[in-house]
């Protein structure tokens, strides 16, 4: 039992830390404006019904992981409702990285599956990462990567919709190397 002290404690600490990073206001527009400036994200800010941001979530662990962060639903450029996303993952894991995220909602279907209250991806969902030297899409169907000198520049990692959702991330720091089992489940509180 002692060997799995360690890295609970290690999970303790980086969900402490994920948890105490206040989401500003301004921080959901500048989240927004790097996404927009990738080719391959653009389309999807023009043609979805809806969206969620999220403009930091941390994720740590070793052996046993977990994520954490807060974010906001938009339907029309209009704040609808705050969501928070939380996943508990197991398997051979170690390090710990802040990123952002986007969801986008290709309908009213996707978008209502995912503001009911709880949801989750299932194991088939995979992101496209958008990052400034490195395109990258993962999932549990295999993985594709290229390198560019930046998201205006070089080929993009193609991606639509699966089950009416595409998950977009950018890396903001750190280093994590993951192959484990778990899927990010989300919780919405629609606007008062």
């Amino acid at each position: 039992m002692k060997i799995y002290r360690f890295p609970i404690i290690i999970l303790t600490v980086i969900l402490a830390m994920a948890m105490s990073i206040p989401a500003m206001a301004d921080s959901y527009s500048d989240t927004m404006a790097i996404y927009k400036k990738s080719s391959a994200v653009q389309p999807f800010f023009k043609n979805a019904y809806g969206y969620a941001v999220f403009p930091t979530i941390g994720k740590g662990g070793f052996v046993v992981g977990g994520a954490y962060g807060e974010g906001q639903v938009y339907r029309g450029g209009k704040v609808t409702g705050e969501t928070s996303l939380v996943k508990v993952s197991v398997g051979f894991q170690a390090g710990g990285q802040a990123f952002s995220q986007m969801i986008f909602f290709e309908d009213k279907r996707a978008y209502d599956e995912f503001t009911s209250g709880n949801f989750e991806f299932d194991a088939a969902a995979s992101a496209v990462a958008i990052t400034a030297g490195a395109q990258a899409k993962t999932g549990t169907e295999g993985a594709t990567a290229s390198a560019t000198a930046g998201p205006a520049t070089g080929a993009q990692a193609q991606t639509s919709y699966h089950k009416g959702m595409v998950v977009f991330t950018h890396a903001k720091g750190g280093l994590m190397y993951e192959a484990a089992i778990g899927g990010q489940k989300f919780d919405f509180k629609a606007k008062k």
